[in-house]
């Protein structure tokens, strides 16, 4: 199970998750289908409304699939897909790379709605007139046709806002503004149908108005979302690490013993957790391995230095000071690093940042209400908040 998600199976390799709603759903449409066909059909109708609910998720299964296929053959990895109350979606590791590539993506699935009317308008011609069979072709044929024409509203999350960011990314170039131009759409539509849908309910009372609202709501949000995610996306391009580091660390003289380090050094700094760099004729020599003293013979720390001991910076992981923040995220998670160390141009250690400072960096760009107290528990954790999904963000536009 995801999260609250029951996962039914596989499709092509992908997972295929069940959300509670689409219980509600399977439930109610087979209520309403089922009474539609009672007055013909008699108790056969539960059995056809039911039917009609499961194939009306599989033409929404289809839509999605649609998707996903084409992101696999871009080499893009599609983590899931799961129908929930609202129909579908297919949780895509990353974008594609290119406009095109987008569009491809985006357009799959209303291409494959618009097939299976296709599809299900001419079964409906060859089966018998005014049978269940015929009936349920002629719904899931308008139900396809529907779900492609309302998914190519041009507004995200719809796939008719992913066509238009595609284009726009195409004539602008910049991918940040037309995600942003494709969201403020959905959510100018999803007012629109919040606002409409309680217009409705107000002047005629008709309770399933309300179900135009919640639409609209579910457009908003989740274009509101796209905006917020996309302004994080942006930050972790545009801060760099010189913007990102701080010089919470030490430089000691690599001539000194691994016994006056340690009590100079290590034992009045027990409380706190710097990096230590060795130094000597006015060049950093490299990090020192604190945890090594662990080892070491006692005996042996009058005789030995901390040059002996020293990991030059060509054999640590190192980054420069013009690195985005999210090659430093990237570097953090696939090293498993703690923190990673700064380079000025000189080859010089200037800086260092861990997740802690990550998480600084973006606040203030973003101007987040992240406190200090929130920063230093962070750097004592070493883990991100949950719910900042920093690690596939940076992923998604590597």
């Amino acid at each position: 199970m995801q999260q609250n998600n029951w996962r039914v199976g596989n499709l092509f390799g992908i997972p295929l998750f069940l959300d509670p709603s689409w219980f509600f759903v399977v439930i109610f449409v087979t209520i309403i289908n089922a009474l539609d066909f009672l007055p013909r059909f008699g108790s056969i109708a539960w059995v056809a409304g039911f039917v009609m609910a499961l194939l009306l998720f599989g033409s929404v299964l289809l839509h999605e699939l649609g998707h996903s296929l084409v992101a696999l053959r871009q080499g893009i990895k599609v983590n899931s897909i799961t129908l929930f109350l609202f129909g579908g979606v297919a949780a895509i590791d990353r974008e594609s790379k290119t406009p095109l590539g987008a569009f491809g993506v985006a357009i799959a699935g209303p291409m494959v709605s618009l097939a299976l009317f296709a599809v299900f308008a001419v079964i409906t011609q060859f089966l018998p007139r005014d049978t269940v069979m015929q009936l349920l072709a002629a719904d899931l044929s308008r139900i396809n046709l529907v779900l492609a024409v309302f998914n190519m509203i041009p507004g995200l999350p719809l796939d008719g806002g992913q066509v238009l960011k595609a284009l726009v990314w195409q004539v602008t170039g910049d991918r940040f503004k037309a995600v942003r131009w494709a969201a403020n759409c959905g959510k100018f539509l999803g007012g629109l149908g919040i606002v409409f849908g309680l217009s409705l309910l107000l002047v005629t009372g008709q309770i399933s108005s309300i179900w135009l609202s919640l639409i609209g709501l579910f457009i908003y949000r989740n274009a509101d979302s796209y905006s917020k995610v996309t302004s994080l996306q942006q930050a972790l391009q545009q801060i760099t690490a010189a913007e990102t580091m701080t010089r919470d660390f030490r430089v000691v003289d690599a001539h000194l013993s691994l016994r006056s380090f340690a009590e100079e050094y290590v034992l009045s700094d027990v409380h706190k957790s710097f990096p230590y760099y060795a130094t000597a004729d006015g060049r950093y020599r490299g990090l020192i391995p604190v945890e090594s003293l662990q080892v070491i013979e006692r005996s042996q720390w009058d005789v030995q230095l901390l040059g002996d001991i020293v990991r030059p910076l060509t054999e640590i992981p190192t980054l420069p000071e013009k690195s985005a923040l999210v090659t430093v995220i990237n570097t953090l998670e696939e090293q498993q690093l703690g923190f990673i160390t700064i380079l000025s141009p000189a080859e010089t250690v200037a800086g260092i940042i861990d997740r802690g400072d990550v998480v600084r960096a973006i606040a203030a760009k973003l101007s987040l209400p992240i406190s200090e107290a929130d920063i230093k528990r962070i750097k004592a954790e070493g883990v991100y908040p949950q719910g900042f999904q920093l690690l596939a963000l940076a992923k998604s536009i590597s």
